[in-house]
Formats: structure tokens, C-alpha cells, sequence
């Protein structure tokens, strides 16, 4: 049975593999930002509303929604691409590739641009929203994980328990939070998704998303999507769940995973209160 326990023990021992328990499910909604620090994340489940084919071959690093269609950033060296996909059939309409011995990472949208890490590759992306020719490359001194769009700035994640926000024409770091999970800081953070207000991040290697309050960094969300990465046919150690996307439009998440065939739209379900309400307190211990 899924306990407050194994919720703050599987999320603060993040990178090991915690893929075992229930099923999860989730609502569209969002909370606002700011909430007091004493307040319980709460916990959610997720239910598949959709599947769509996923090419098995791409890394996922990155991903998110714009004007019909996904864009992906892929990672591995000699493999690792930008990409636009048409959702429906999972074809790549369009790709470019990075230099073969660079790894793609996370990948966010700022005006007409789309803007891709690199791994520790010390080299930050510029690539045109509309046709993916390259705009420009520019030097990044820190190990790139997640990258999402935050009101001017950009959001930046590196594995650990860092968000940095950046200028998104000079990459200048402005502030950083550290992200707390019952008053630990909680590390692996990965790829990222800005929605109403909070950041939404895959913890490497935990089956995850949490939702950051980028004013203080307190986790506000759990949301449990072990059961959805048990269940994709998957054979590698490194075939993690990793990619969320947005659709304002009408509010669809989409998530996926390193490697994995299939992409899926999914509804957030609250589970119930009690859940939430004592991990902190185990966590602490």
C-alpha cells in the first residue's frame, strides 16, 4: 500500500530506481505561487486520457507545446537532435542535429526562438521556431538538465537541487532558489515545464513530477506517474520517464519518456488529503 512514508522516502532517494506501488492520476488545475511554507504538497494520481506513438529511438531531453505541434530535444552523442513532431502519428516533421559530440538536454521556447542545453558540453542553443535553422551558439558554463520559459526569464535545472533564472538573451544568471521537499533540499531535477505560476520538473530516475513554487522553491506537488512508467515496454536502466508538455489551449498534459514508444496525455487526479499531510514529518526522519 502506498504510504506517506514510501512518498518521502521514494522522492528524497532519488536517482534510485523506485518504480513499484499504485497507479496515478491528475487535474488540470494549477495552484497559484506563494503558497506559506507550512502547507502539505498534495499528492496526485494520473489517469491516461490518450496514447500517441513516440519514436523508441529518441532520448528525450526535452519537450513542449506550441501551435499544434511538440518540439523535442533528444540527447546521446551522434544522435541528439531538435525536433518538431506532428503528435497525432508521432512523425518528425522537421530535425536538426547537434554537433555528434555534443548531448542534448532540456529545451524551451522564447518568442520566435527555441533555445536547447547541452549536457556538459559548456554550449547553450539558438535554433528559429519556424524552419529549426540555427541561430546561434553561445558558451554556458553550468551542466544543463531542464530548461523552461518563467514569465521574462528563463529557468534553468542541473541535477541538483539548483533552479537557476536566466536572462534569455544574455543566459546571465538573475537569482536561484534551492527546491525543498519536506525542508530537504531534493536533488535531481530534470527536464522542466512552467504552468500557471509553478515549475514542473521529472525527477531523474524516480517516476515523479514534482511542482516547485519558484518563489521559495517548496515543492507544492507530487505527482505519481510510477505506475504509467512500469507499464511502458522498456528494457533499458536509462528508459526513465522524462518530457512534460503544456497545451493551454484546453490544458492537456503530455508526458513521456527516454526511449519510450509511446507518448501519453494524462489528467492529474488529487489523491486523497491524507497522504500529503505527514510527509514531512518522515521525511525528516
Amino acid at each position: 500500500m502506498f504510504t506517506r512514508l514510501t512518498l518521502a522516502l521514494a522522492l528524497c532517494a532519488a536517482p534510485a530506481l523506485v518504480l513499484a506501488q499504485q497507479p496515478a492520476p491528475v487535474d488540470t488545475s494549477a495552484p497559484e505561487a506563494g503558497q506559506t511554507d507550512d502547507a502539505q504538497p498534495q499528492v496526485y494520481d494520473v489517469q491516461v486520457v490518450a496514447r500517441y506513438p513516440h519514436d523508441a529511438e529518441a532520448f528525450t531531453q526535452g519537450l513542449l507545446w506550441h501551435d499544434g505541434f511538440l518540439y523535442e530535444t533528444t540527447g546521446r552523442n551522434g544522435f541528439s537532435q531538435v525536433r518538431k513532431v506532428d503528435l497525432p502519428t508521432g512523425k518528425v516533421l522537421e530535425a536538426r542535429d547537434l554537433p555528434p559530440d555534443q548531448f542534448g538536454e532540456g529545451l524551451a521556447l522564447w518568442g520566435g526562438d527555441l533555445i536547447g542545453l547541452t549536457w556538459r558540453d559548456a554550449t547553450i542553443h539558438r535554433w528559429s521556431l519556424d524552419t529549426l535553422e540555427p541561430i546561434r551558439s553561445d558558451p554556458f558554463p553550468y551542466e544543463g538538465w531542464g530548461l523552461a520559459t518563467i514569465g521574462n526569464q528563463l529557468v534553468e535545472s542541473d541535477g541538483s537541487s539548483t533552479l537557476r533564472f536566466l536572462d534569455p538573451n544574455t543566459y546571465e544568471v538573475q537569482r536561484e532558489i534551492t527546491v525543498t521537499f519536506s525542508g530537504k533540499p531534493l536533488k535531481q531535477i530534470n527536464e522542466l515545464e512552467v504552468v500557471d505560476g509553478l515549475i514542473y520538473a521529472n525527477i531523474w530516475h524516480s517516476g515523479f513530477i514534482v511542482a516547485i513554487d519558484p518563489t521559495d522553491g517548496v515543492v507544492r506537488r507530487v505527482i505519481d506517474l510510477r505506475p504509467l512508467a512500469e507499464a511502458v515496454p522498456v528494457q533499458s536502466y536509462e528508459a526513465v520517464l522524462n518530457g512534460i508538455a503544456h497545451d493551454p489551449q484546453n490544458g492537456r498534459w503530455l508526458v513521456t519518456g527516454k526511449l519510450w514508444p509511446s507518448l501519453f496525455e494524462v489528467r492529474f487526479v488529487p489523491r486523497e488529503a491524507e497522504v500529503a499531510d505527514s510527509a514531512s514529518e518522515t521525511a525528516g526522519r
